[in-house]
């Protein structure tokens, strides 16, 4: 099972995307046969990359947002004191 294909949600796997939407449109039998499933493992591939560039990019802002929190922390205590 893969998350809907739209190509502005999967911009790095948009080329990809059409391939396999074509290989199902051109081929609304044999997909259920197979013909198409070298490109649904490319998409899965794509997608996987995909999540783990959007964890990192997500990791990293989550680290600069606790390192902005303890600052102001620190500084609320400093001024409390």
């Amino acid at each position: 099972m893969h998350p809907p294909l739209t190509l502005h949600r999967h911009p790095v796997c948009a080329e990809i995307i059409e391939e396999f939407q074509k290989c199902h449109l051109e081929h609304p039998i044999t997909k259920f046969f197979g013909e198409c499933t070298e490109l649904k493992i490319k998409l899965d591939r794509c997608f996987r990359q995909e999540k783990a560039l959007k964890r990192k990019a997500n990791f990293e802002q989550s680290k600069k947002l606790k390192e902005r929190l303890q600052a102001l922390r620190k500084e609320t205590a400093e001024n409390d004191s």
